[in-house]
């Protein structure tokens, strides 16, 4: 049996539009993000995304293992840019010197020494600022659209009937697959499997979880069977699709979409320009 993500109505502003329009901008958002690295710019989508986030009325007890799990990995992969200087080396050529750091270590007679610039420093606070705005308006989409529209979403957005179920299905397998993994692990540990006594090395850890990841492959491969049998039984894909439900677009739609339009062309324009590439002020460098 299929489940689906925690959804529930809510007065807020993503379910204030029709999903459609609100796919439509959070697409247009996305690409709009990918193309800066500004941190000005950056700052900006920073701010609609942290909005968005407050104002979707969606608590932090349903949230909090997605937000942490954002929170720790925008964090490590940061800091660890900061460390390192790797992926900033494509979008400047020289840095400019805050300090020099030596760790009160030596390994085989060499002391690493942290290199602290400025180019460093706007190149980490630029990934935090992208990969929030990127991950923060992703993870609300399943909290804030009825699963129940899934199909009709995407088949509205003109995509074909077998794409639109196909995405249909994929939205619905993530919570499917967690649920079959919880009470997998609850019947393994009701059989004596111990989970917190695995040791020894990484591939004899994986070899220990064979009793959870074993099953839990099997049900999954064997309900996607089912999934199919069902659908072929009912003749899907033989002609055109119709659905229940109908969505129809408002005002307030259409403005969301043409703002969104509005907003990804005016982000190509500034981009063929020039404008939105790396940025570190002036005064800091010279």
């Amino acid at each position: 049996m299929l489940v689906t993500w925690r959804y529930k109505p809510r007065k807020s502003i993503i379910q204030f539009f029709d999903p459609r329009a609100w796919i439509i901008f959070y697409a247009c958002f996305i690409a709009a993000t990918v193309f800066f690295w500004d941190l000005r710019f950056l700052s900006i989508f920073f701010v609609v995304a942290l909005s968005v986030a407050i104002f979707s009325r969606i608590g932090w007890k349903e949230m909090r293992r997605g937000w942490l799990f954002i929170g720790v990995f925008i964090v490590f992969f940061s800091l660890l840019t900061f460390l390192t200087g790797r992926g900033g080396v494509e979008l400047y050529t020289s840095e400019h010197l805050i300090r020099n750091i030596s760790l009160p270590f030596s390994i085989f007679g060499w002391q690493p020494i942290l290199k602290i610039s400025w180019e460093k420093t706007f190149y980490a606070l630029s990934m935090i600022l992208r990969v929030f705005s990127l991950a923060s308006m992703t993870i609300l989409l399943p909290y804030s659209l009825n699963p129940a529209l899934y199909g009709i979403i995407f088949k509205g957005l003109g995509l074909p009937d077998k794409f639109a179920y196909g995405m249909d299905l994929t939205m619905r397998f993530i919570p499917t697959f967690g649920r079959d993994f919880q009470l997998t692990m609850d019947a393994q540990k009701a059989r004596g499997y111990e989970l917190e006594k695995i040791s020894g090395g990484l591939f004899k850890q994986v070899q220990k979880l064979a009793p959870l990841m074993v099953p839990v492959t099997i049900h999954a491969i064997a309900s996607s069977e089912d999934i199919i049998d069902a659908m072929d039984l009912r003749a899907f894909g033989i002609g055109k699709r119709t659905w229940i439900q109908e969505l129809h677009y408002q005002k307030r739609d259409y403005c969301l979409i043409a703002f969104s339009i509005l907003m990804i062309l005016t982000v190509i324009a500034l981009s063929l320009f020039g404008i939105g590439k790396f940025w570190v002020p002036s005064a800091l460098i010279t």
